[in-house]
């Protein structure tokens, strides 16, 4: 029997057919997701920002144990990834970026370099391994080690 486990997919809209293959990957190693992300097969139809992010967003990254965020070249520019990255992270929850299937190497959003766990490859057992949190590695596309990321730290 699979493993079962509750989660948030960041992404863009235009990127909802990759959510598809995301799962499937995961389920074939093992590991069943269910998503509480909105995409076109359950869409958001509220206009207010605020209404959008406490009532719809926040409730489904509660629920969640890990914020998967589905990178491409078009997430490092959408200000609502950026937001559930940030909001995952207050709420202390495991964030892995995971490499789009076929994706080139891009920049990634600003709040995910900050505040991943892990980014990795386009590899099942990466992902189900960086998910459960037995590992926290950070990748290329092509699951090469990924060099090390600069993070300027401030005191309080």
């Amino acid at each position: 029997m699979a493993d079962i486990k509750n989660v948030f997919i960041s992404h863009i809209h235009e990127d909802d057919a990759g959510l598809g293959e995301l799962k499937n990957l995961l389920s074939q190693h093992g590991l069943e997701v269910r998503d509480a992300s909105i995409d076109s097969s359950k869409p958001n139809e509220a206009t207010s920002p605020g209404y959008i992010k406490n009532s719809i967003l926040a409730p489904g990254i509660n629920w969640a144990s890990t914020l998967i965020v589905y990178v491409t070249p078009e997430t490092c520019n959408s200000e609502w990834v950026n937001w559930e990255i940030e909001y995952a992270a207050k709420c202390d929850k495991r964030i892995v970026g995971v490499w789009a299937h076929g994706c080139n190497e891009c920049e990634i959003p600003d709040a995910l370099a900050e505040h991943a766990d892990a980014v990795v490859g386009w590899n099942g057992s990466s992902i189900v391994d960086a998910v459960n949190g037995n590992c926290d590695i950070w990748e290329k596309p092509d699951g090469t080690p990924r060099d090390p990321l600069t993070i300027t730290r401030h005191c309080c």
